[in-house]
Order: C-alpha cells, then structure tokens, then sequence
C-alpha cells in the first residue's frame, strides 16, 4: 500500500523534499564539523557552542514567524521560499572564507535567517498542495527526503576529510555546489497554486484577532512542542558526546549520519500510519519514549556502541515527532493563515531551542554530558505527562 500512497503525492511536495534534501546535503556538510571546528580547533568552549547553536536556531524561528505571515497577506509562498533558500546559498562560501570565530557565526546565522525566511512558507506550501487525507504521508516524505540530505552531508563530509588530510577549507568549498543547486531546482520544478478566489484575504495576520482564529487546538499543539523542544536541544551536543567517548575527528559526521538515518526511514512510515487511523497523539507519545530512552542511553554511555544507540534512538524520535507535529498544525490552522501559524510555531519552539541549548551547554561545562542528557530525560518524561493530560484537545 505504501507504493500506491507515493504515487498519490503531488510532484510538488517531491521537488520540495528534493530541494530540502540538496540544500541539506550542503548545510550538513559543513554543520557536522563545525562544533568539533570551533571546540577542537578555534578553542571554544561547550557553553559557546551551545549559545551559539541555541542563538542561530532561535533567529531562524524568528524570522519564520514574518516570513509565513508575509506568504499569508501576499498570497506567495514560492518567492519567500526561493529567498530563504537563496540566501542560505549565498552564506555557504563565507565557511571557508571566514578567518575567525566571528567570522563563522556570522555566517552561521545568516544561513538560519535564510532557513527562517524559507521554513513557514515551505510547509504552508505543502499544506496547500497536498489534499488533507494525505497530508501526513507528504509532510513525512519531505521530511524523509530532507534528512537523506542530512546524512549524506555528514557521510560525504567524512569522506573528504580522509581525502583531504582533514582540510576543513575544502570540505567547505565542496558544500557550495550542492547549496545552488537546490535553488535552481525551486526556480524550475516547484508550482504554486492559484489562490482560491473564495480564500478568505487576510490584511495583517500577526494581528491578535487574526492569532485568535488559530484556535484553541493549535496553541495546544505549539505548547506541548514547546515543552518538548526543551528536551531535544541542539544535535551538536550528540557530536560532542561521542568524541568525548574517543571518537576519531575524521569520524565524527557518522553521529549526523547515524542519526538522520534512523529520522529519514522512520519519517515516512509513521506520516502513513497517522493518514491511516492511528493517533498522531499515540505516535508522538512513542517519539517520547524514543527521546527519553536515548537521553539515559547518552547519559550513561561508556563506549561507542552505546552512544550509537543513544545517537539511533535520538533520530527515531525525531522520525515519530517532526512530520507529526508539522501535520498538526497544518491540520489545525485556517488555510488562509498557514503561513502564519507554521511561523508562530517556530518562533515559539525556537525561542524553546535557544533556552535548551544554552542550558545543555551550561550542564555540560559544569555537570559534564551525563548532566545535560539527565536534563534532556527530565524534559522528555514532563512532556510526555502532559501529552497524555490534554490529548483530546490537541487538533486531529
């Protein structure tokens, strides 16, 4: 069955998925080195990472937030999706450019303002697309071809390095390639829809009478996925994990590749199942169990094989939460203020991230990493209580 459910997708969710995935071949590229770059090689502490980390995610959760309330009163989604993609393009060759620390946060957060600027546009556009029976097997698709992007990046980031003797500055330069290519497939492959003429035109839809519209089940959504970011900081602190148990540096993108693997098989299947009659609540309950079950894992870990696990558990979760959450709230929103209710999302749970990844970085530096990930664990069990509390008035 699962064949005749690909076939149904229309070709426009697949371009954005492979769009998704080529620029996330880029970004993964470079981001499954940077923590061990900046740690091991610039001298920068966790804490940094952490705020740094927490600081580019939240500016990128920012900026959806606009981005998908412009889509919303312009009716375009496609150009602001075409921006935030170009411009990310744009930031990747300041990596192997930049000739200090400042240099690479710099580019670092233009790159998540470029992620912002597409994020709320792209959902709301495979939302308007995507007919609502078959919107969890869509937004699980993209999400599996994204997170393809995510460890091909890492894996092909690990074999350049051994190519090249571990220069940085030519992995870097390599990961342009596939930045560009990504825009010119939005350019060409993706449609828009027309608008319906009967689609209720929205004037300012940051506006409080307009949010309100959102509804009482969407803010149910956005809160459980805000406890629940609190629990599933920044991946770069899985990188960090396993080098301190002794992995080699050249080996180090295998934790991405590891985890995006497990995110990228499991995304699809389980947007199916929801579509097909068991619970998103149910589903997103067992991503919990994934998430606190890999925070123990990561916090007791004493040899690779058990960060391994931790690290496949981790990207599991992910899998059963992601396409889940991002179906919610297409499902709960006007779908004339898609834009807008995909960029509040983000904006909240970005808001979340910042505060988790500071916070891991802050317990790693004085607890060590079996700190951070208790807190993690912590987080995960609160939200997983508080799912099973208000279920039923989360939107369907």
């Amino acid at each position: 069955m699962l064949p005749t459910t690909r076939r149904s997708i229309p070709v426009g969710v697949w371009a954005l998925g492979f769009v998704s995935m080529l620029m996330d071949i880029s970004s993964e590229m470079i981001h499954a080195l940077l923590p061990v770059y900046m740690v091991a090689v610039l001298g920068t502490s966790a804490l940094a990472v952490g705020i740094i980390e927490g600081i580019a995610e939240a500016t990128a959760s920012v900026t959806k937030v606009f981005s998908g309330a412009l889509s919303d009163w312009l009716g375009r989604r496609k150009l602001l999706a075409a921006a935030g993609y170009g411009l990310a393009a744009l930031t990747k060759p300041i990596f192997p450019l930049a000739a200090s620390i400042e240099w690479l946060v710099a580019a670092r957060f233009i790159d998540r303002i470029g992620k912002g600027i597409r994020g709320a546009p792209r959902d709301a556009l495979v939302a308007d697309i995507t007919p609502a029976e078959l919107r969890g097997a869509a937004f699980g698709l993209r999400q599996s071809l994204d997170t393809i992007g995510a460890f091909v990046g890492p894996l092909l980031a690990i074999g350049l390095m051994w190519l090249t003797a571990e220069h940085f500055g030519t992995v870097f330069w390599i990961a342009v390639i596939p930045a560009f290519l990504s825009v010119g497939l939005l350019v060409v492959a993706v449609r828009e829809p027309e608008r319906p003429k009967d689609l209720r035109r929205v004037r300012m839809p940051l506006r409080r009478d307009e949010l309100r519209r959102l509804g009482s089940g969407y803010w149910w959504v956005v809160i459980i996925a805000t406890i629940f970011t609190l629990a599933r900081f920044s991946e770069a602190f899985l990188i960090l994990r396993a080098q301190s148990i002794g992995l080699p540096l050249t080996l180090v993108p295998i934790v991405l590749v590891l985890m995006s693997l497990a995110f990228s098989l499991s995304a699809y299947p389980v947007g199916v199942l929801s579509d097909r009659g068991i619970g998103k609540t149910t589903l997103l309950a067992f991503g919990l169990v994934m998430l606190l079950a890999a925070d123990l894992v990561l916090a007791f870990s004493t040899d690779l094989l058990a960060v391994g696990i931790g690290v496949t558990l981790w990207g599991l979760h992910m899998g059963f939460t992601q396409g889940l959450l991002a179906s919610l709230v297409a499902g709960a929103a006007p779908a004339e203020l898609r834009g807008t209710a995909f960029g509040m999302f983000n904006l909240v749970t970005g808001i979340a991230m910042l505060a988790a990844s500071v916070i891991a970085g802050a317990l790693w530096d004085a607890a060590g990493p079996s700190g951070t990930f208790l807190a993690g664990a912590g987080f995960a069990a609160l939200t997983l209580a508080r799912l099973v509390a208000v279920r039923g008035r989360l939107a369907s």
